[in-house]
């Protein structure tokens, strides 16, 4: 197996970025994390991260300018980072529907663009977008959202297939209902019924197939996956997702 493998994570600091991080720190990558809120004091020794909101174009420059400071290659991207507006589309502003997709759209594009010479750098790698369920299915006041996720997954397609001739592999992972703290600020939507969040939790993982909501590093083995080009190298341009079986079962059911 490669050694010295480095990895870039966004949205680092969330639930599923921090497991993301603990995954491929065991694994033996070194990890560059960013997140627009801090970390902590435990982020790997070995790594580095850098407090940047990635929505603001100017940022994802400087960031990167960091990222070559401490390696002129990366092995893998992960686009993790995302923000969430819980609103009905006739409340929803304008300016709240470009900071979802600034955040979540716009800059996978242009970090996209910048980590690019670093990982045709190493003779070719792996990015992988943390898309949604929301891409495929989704439900009632979350449309910003689903929106975003689903233009990153036709991004997805489109970068796997420009970016092909460097080898470079472009997937993604979409999570269905996972215990994140995303998940339970967005429980507002009334989308699993009244009482108590616990409750609401509860009914929630009752309608997927496996009758539980997910853990965030459940997710990060997904993501860890397609990254790895010794597990997944003949992937790309693919959707995988991941959600209990929500998504498999009939509404009507």
């Amino acid at each position: 197996m490669p050694e010295n493998r480095v990895v870039m994570i966004t949205g680092a600091a969330g639930g599923i970025g921090r497991a993301a991080v603990q995954l491929f720190t065991e694994s033996g990558w070194k990890v560059i994390g960013v997140d627009r809120s801090d970390f902590g004091v435990n982020f790997p020794a070995n790594g580095l991260f850098i407090r940047s909101d990635i929505s603001l174009e100017s940022n994802l420059h400087s960031i990167f300018e960091q990222v070559k400071s401490v390696t002129s290659t990366l092995d893998a991207m992960v686009n993790n980072a995302a923000y969430q507006v819980t609103k009905p589309i006739l409340e929803t502003s304008a300016e709240e529907w470009d900071l979802v997709m600034a955040s979540n759209l716009r800059s996978v594009f242009l970090g996209a663009k910048l980590a690019h010479p670093l990982l045709k750098q190493q003779g070719g790698g792996a990015i992988v977008n943390t898309s949604s369920v929301h891409a495929i299915q989704t439900s009632a006041n979350i449309a910003a959202y689903a929106a975003s996720k689903g233009g990153l997954l036709a991004l997805t397609r489109a970068m796997a297939i420009e970016f092909a001739p460097d080898n470079i592999r472009v997937n993604a992972i979409l999570p269905g209902a996972v215990d994140t703290p995303m998940l339970r600020a967005g429980m507002n939507r009334d989308h699993a019924g009244d009482g108590s969040l616990h409750e609401r939790l509860e009914n929630l993982a009752r309608k997927t197939v496996n009758g539980r909501i997910g853990t965030a590093a459940e997710i990060a083995h997904g993501i860890y996956f397609l990254a790895d080009g010794s597990q997944s190298s003949f992937m790309t341009g693919q959707a995988l997702v991941v959600d209990g079986g929500a998504t498999c079962r009939l509404s009507t059911e």
